[in-house]
């Protein structure tokens, strides 16, 4: 998984009743944009450190963004 300042990090809920969380990458620890990554989660505006896990992905915002993970 990679990202960039301003990609979203988007998290599914792995129990019932868990809900999908979505957060904008605000800062990265690498430069080759991999974990962990600095996030503002949108719900409640907290910011924190995030070390994706498998329920996790990094939707990129713009055109010119290659796609992959």
């Amino acid at each position: 998984m990679k990202a960039q300042v301003g990609d979203r990090i988007v998290v599914k809920g792995v129990h019932v009743g868990d809900t999908t969380r979505v957060g904008v990458v605000t800062a990265l620890r690498h430069p080759d944009g991999t974990p962990p990554y600095e996030v503002k989660w949108l719900d409640d505006g907290h910011e924190g450190l995030i070390f994706p896990g498998p329920e996790a992905h990094v939707e990129r915002l713009g055109p010119d963004r290659d796609g992959g993970n």
